[in-house]
């Protein structure tokens, strides 16, 4: 009992005695003016003996109804809209209770023709009183934010301040601007607002005026002449940013833009300290695929969840989107040591995940993983490991197969074996009719998951397929950054080349979503609009970085790789895309594999790994996948023995 009433109290914090010792002033003030006020010749002698005796009790009765409506939680420089109301509704509450309690508790008698008769303060005085104590008290904390919020040291710019104009007079450019009067350090002065809508145009915020919209930006950046622009608004469009770039870009003026959603959630903190260069995942035009984790991931809450590839830049990024929705425990598989040991410091030391359990183990390792599985028993399996440089895996097929293929199946063998409920493949564009070893692997990897999920219906597998993740390792975005910091050329391999890009925030949502959207044997992919030119792509990073393409960097094409693909595609041509209860979420319909076909295969296949045939290996895994486009073109069923056959006999121009 003690323990319970221990947790109940809530005591008052050392920082807000100072408040309630001005608030307890502040009553006493207002309840002694409002009897002056009402009485103009001064105060009976029968209401002065009421004030004496009553104005303890006013200043308790009211410090502690504020104390209940949580007036002291807060420091009063943080005092918003909400706590202001609250004020109102305390001392509302606290007027009338004081009222009730003199009448109660220390009436006043006076002697009248009909005897003794108790006294209360006068109607005049209680609105009185009510009126001065609200006014004291919220204008106190009016006047405690107004002066951290404008400190006098800010009130005007530190000489040499950079003009800056801010596109978006949303919160978000609200924010920014109130940061920049409170921090005379950041060295801005804002020279105005620019918003596309109507109703804001000409209006002042904080003394400083919307120019008018982005259709006249030009223009208002010839009138203001800022030393930079700053787009304010989290949410803002590719094509409304690439508009922004543009106009600045051409009069020389340096743009820098406020995080997305997404940069906000993960790093939290002022919004000015966050203000980073423009990106080229920030022009591209596609309207980026937002989707609330804590909502859609919920069904990973309090499960032990496992995350293999966790080092990678997809496997990283699902750890820290997945602590968000605090799993019981968050096993992380690596078998790069660094890159394992990085994200678990990140997710203990910066974001204070408890429960994320570091595990370094090869998933190629049948034994070890069968241990891992065991030891910590996951409920949600996300295998993000593999292999993914195309040129890299030309030349080593036998380990691209082993670990993009092999492995997938050793993995979906062992979590049907350990009773995991949802097995996810991470798997990608370059599995649609594949060209190279590492799309064929990949390819062999959905065909796994497809099979198991026939073979083990009590576990759900799915795997989700998606085009290229801007800045993840080995795209071709941190290729170009490579290239344009040493002086070019950047290289590219055909000037009608397209790929589909996505950020690796949408990518991981749409991983997570496919989890609690898998029935078993999917694959889903992500709606991803218009393909991006590459040689489109090159010439936004040159211009981004303030070069100008051909004069300061060259574009060199290159011609393509051994199997690459001009136009990369979503779907193989015996799928369709299905729509899904998630907007923009789709699901490749496609006819059901033998599973014994795809054992066959595997079994081949993995024969070749262990003999270390690379040159035929290639080749088989190729023709595994035509095999199936074969069958599913004619509408008949892979033959096992037949593709197994077809795989041993020699493929011209092979050695």
């Amino acid at each position: 009992m003690r323990r319970r009433l221990r947790s109940v109290a809530v005591p008052v914090h050392r920082h807000a005695l100072p408040q309630v010792a001005l608030d307890a002033a502040l009553v006493a003030l207002a309840y002694f003016v409002a009897y002056q006020l009402r009485f103009d010749e001064g105060v009976p002698e029968r209401y002065e003996q009421l004030l004496d005796r009553s104005l303890t009790i006013a200043v308790a009765t009211s410090v502690v109804v504020f104390w209940a409506f949580g007036l002291y939680r807060h420091w009063w420089r943080y005092t918003s809209q909400q706590e202001f109301l609250r004020v109102v509704q305390a001392v509302f509450v606290a007027t009338m209770v004081t009222v009730g309690l003199i009448a109660v508790l220390d009436p006043a008698y006076v002697t009248t023709p009909q005897g003794l008769e108790g006294l209360s303060p006068p109607t005049g005085v209680i609105a009185l009183f009510f009126l001065l104590m609200l006014g004291l008290l919220v204008g106190a904390r009016f006047v405690v934010r107004l002066f951290y919020d404008r400190p006098v040291g800010s009130l005007k710019p530190r000489r040499g301040a950079r003009s800056v104009l801010i596109v978006g007079a949303g919160e978000g450019g609200r924010l920014v601007l109130k940061e920049i009067l409170r921090n005379a350090s950041l060295g801005l002065r804002p020279v105005g607002f620019v918003d596309d809508d109507p109703r804001k145009s000409g209006l002042r915020i904080a003394g400083v005026r919307v120019q008018g919209s982005t259709r006249r930006l030009g223009r208002i950046l010839d009138d203001v002449e800022p030393d930079e622009v700053l787009i304010a608004i989290p949410s803002a469009s590719g094509a409304l940013r690439a508009k922004v770039v543009t106009a600045c870009r051409e009069r020389g003026v340096t743009v820098r833009t406020l995080p997305t959603v997404f940069e906000l959630l993960r790093t939290g903190g002022r919004m000015v300290r966050q203000v980073r260069e423009v990106r080229v995942e920030d022009v591209l035009g596609r309207e980026p695929v937002r989707m609330e984790v804590e909502r859609l991931g919920a069904y990973l809450r309090g499960r032990c969840v496992m995350v293999t590839g966790a080092g990678g830049s997809i496997g990283a990024e699902l750890c820290r989107q997945i602590a968000r929705v605090h799993p019981s425990r968050l096993v992380l598989v690596d078998h790069a040591e660094d890159n394992l040991f990085a994200i678990e410091r990140e997710l203990v030391e910066d974001r204070h995940v408890l429960h994320a359990h570091p595990v370094l183990a090869d998933c190629k390792e049948r034994d070890r993983m069968r241990d891992v599985l065991g030891e910590h028993r996951p409920e949600v399996v996300f295998h993000a490991a593999a292999y993914k440089h195309v040129g890299m895996m030309e030349t080593n097929p036998v380990e691209a197969v082993r670990n993009n293929a092999l492995a997938t199946r050793v993995l979906t063998e062992l979590a049907a074996e350990a009773g995991v409920g949802t097995f996810v493949l991470v798997s990608t564009d370059k599995a649609v009719t594949p060209a190279t070893v590492m799309g064929a692997s990949k390819a062999l990897a959905e065909w796994q998951v497809e099979a198991a999920a026939a073979r083990h219906p009590e576990t759900i597998y799915t795997a989700v397929r998606f085009g290229n993740v801007l800045g993840s390792s080995g795209s071709v975005v941190p290729i170009f950054r490579r290239q344009i910091a040493a002086g070019g050329p950047l290289t590219v391999t055909d000037p009608d080349m397209t790929r589909y890009f996505m950020t690796i925030p949408e990518a991981v949502q749409l991983i997570v979503q496919a989890g609690s959207l898998a029935t078993g044997g999917e694959v889903f992919v992500l709606e991803m609009g218009e393909p991006v030119r590459i040689m489109e792509l090159a010439d936004q990073m040159i211009r981004l970085s303030g070069l100008e393409p051909g004069r300061d960097i060259a574009i060199e094409v290159v011609g393509p790789r051994p199997g690459e693909k001009l136009h990369e595609e979503l779907f193989n041509p015996y799928e369709t895309g299905v729509a899904t209860e998630a907007p923009r979420i789709l699901r490749a319909e496609r006819r059901a594999l033998d599973p014994t076909w795809v054992e066959r295969a595997f079994d081949h296949v993995g024969a070749l790994v262990d003999e270390g045939d690379a040159a035929t290996l290639a080749a088989r895994v190729a023709e595994l996948a035509l095999v199936r486009g074969r069958a599913e073109a004619t509408g008949g069923e892979p033959e096992p023995d037949g593709a197994v056959a077809a795989a041993g006999e020699a493929v011209p121009g092979q050695a």
